[in-house]
């Protein structure tokens, strides 16, 4: 069976956004080089979410729906080893499964090998002694995490539960929030019970 991958890519007042990091994910993904530009034409003023389903072959569907941000200001941090995700795959059932480990926060923190990786939605930086940093090994590199980092607005830095604990921000990187700083959250570290 051929794996269907995708693109969320933000899109407002009619402009599409950095068209140019989901190109770039496309083919170091399937090695297709495919200029978006031909096919994605937002259909309103509003902010957008156009999401590109693609296999190695071609450009199979583009939807466009209106964004409404979710409000996150608690996480559980959730561990697992095994988890793989370093595609865009539609198939997110891995991820869904420690998502349904939330309990009665907004989010999750997935920690890998004792490191801070993602949250279920986006990639994850924080501010620590003055210093924004995003995890060096995420379990995906996302498009707007890989712009800061160009940019030199983030380090990539091994984050450890203590050092999230002791995080003054907390940043939330996605297509759709661009870099969304929280300031006041809360991180529940207790272990669910399997």
């Amino acid at each position: 069976m051929t794996n269907i991958y995708f693109e969320t890519i933000r899109c407002d007042d009619f402009e599409v956004f950095n068209l140019e990091y989901h190109k770039k994910r496309i083919a170091k993904t399937v090695g297709l080089n495919i200029n978006l530009e031909e096919y994605i034409y937002p259909p309103s003023e509003c902010l957008t979410k156009c999401k590109l389903q693609y296999d190695s072959n071609h450009i199979i569907q583009i939807d466009y729906s209106t964004y409404v941000k979710k409000q996150i200001r608690s996480f559980k941090v959730v561990f697992d080893d095994t988890i793989e995700y370093s595609k865009k795959y539609i198939d997110r059932h891995d991820i869904e499964k420690l998502y349904q480990k939330k309990d009665n926060c907004d989010e999750i923190i997935i920690v890998k090998n004792n490191l801070v990786t993602d949250t279920s939605i986006a990639n994850i930086a924080i501010l620590y002694k003055n210093r924004w940093m995003t995890p060096k090994k995420p379990i995906l590199h996302g498009t707007t995490r890989a712009r800061y980092i160009d940019e030199e607005l983030l380090l990539e830095e091994d984050i450890d539960i203590d050092m999230l604990l002791n995080a003054n921000k907390i940043g939330l990187l996605n297509a759709m929030i661009d870099f969304d700083i929280i300031d006041n959250f809360k991180i529940d570290l207790t272990r669910n019970q399997k």
